[in-house]
């Protein structure tokens, strides 16, 4: 299969479920599509082949994409930690039927494990490091940690739910508010991407801080929108907004 547009792909992804919006699929294709023969992608969550589609989708010829998701009913999505189980076989079988429709089955290797036990299996450098794992705190931290640590220099991580998700924003704060590798590059809502390029001076250190702070306002907003919704005061918000609000992402 050869490389696909942005369009072709959006179009291709839009009837899959998932939490991924346009504007984040598109962080994702430029990341993806930039990746050189013998490069690796590796995506951490995949759910129901969103985000796994975008990927293979964007990549070139000749670059490797794998995708680790146990598909065992737990960290779904919003408010879908656990108790999922029976959901788990659909889960699987519609990854695989979407990844086929879009005709990229053939580009993706597919580890059904948790994160922390793929991590034997998959060997060499990472280019493109893409996470939308569990979602609490150690989880999290632990995949920015160990998953991190393969992507090679100039490689890109993107971290999805962050400053909107508790234990990622935590895990974030932890691990690359005064980390030394990472560069923070942007966001697309709550899709983040870093950059393995980092300079080694105090100003780039400093910088890079801060403008990770600078986000934190957006995410208490999305904390206090969470809470409003968990509390059911979704009616009161359409009032105020004129819209129904979503949980954020």
């Amino acid at each position: 299969m050869s490389q696909r547009s942005l369009e072709e792909m959006l179009a291709a992804i839009d009837h899959i479920d998932g939490w991924l919006s346009p504007d984040q699929a598109a962080r994702l294709y430029k990341a993806a599509s930039t990746t050189d023969v013998g490069d690796q992608i590796v995506e951490i969550g995949s759910y129901r082949g969103r985000s796994t589609v975008m990927l293979a989708g964007a990549a070139p010829e000749g670059v490797a994409v794998v995708a680790i998701d146990p598909h065992a009913g737990n960290d779904r999505g919003p408010r879908e930690i656990s108790g999922f189980e029976s959901q788990a076989v659909a889960d699987h079988e519609m990854f695989n039927a979407n990844l086929a429709a879009a005709g990229v089955a053939g580009r993706v290797r597919h580890i059904r494990e948790f994160s922390d036990r793929a991590y034997a299996f998959v060997s060499g450098p990472v280019a493109v490091l893409y996470i939308d794992g569990a979602h609490r705190h150690r989880p999290a931290l632990s995949d920015i940690r160990a998953w991190g640590s393969r992507v090679e220099r100039d490689g890109t991580m993107l971290i999805h739910d962050s400053f909107s998700s508790v234990g990622v924003t935590l895990a974030i704060a932890r691990e690359l508010f005064f980390g030394s590798r990472f560069r923070y590059v942007g966001r697309s809502r709550s899709l983040v991407e870093y950059r393995a390029d980092l300079g080694p001076t105090w100003q780039s250190r400093v910088s890079n801080t801060l403008r990770q702070v600078a986000q934190l306002p957006w995410f208490a907003k999305n904390l206090a929108l969470k809470i409003l919704l968990r509390f059911r005061f979704g009616g009161l918000l359409r009032r105020v907004t004129g819209h129904t609000p979503e949980w954020p992402y």
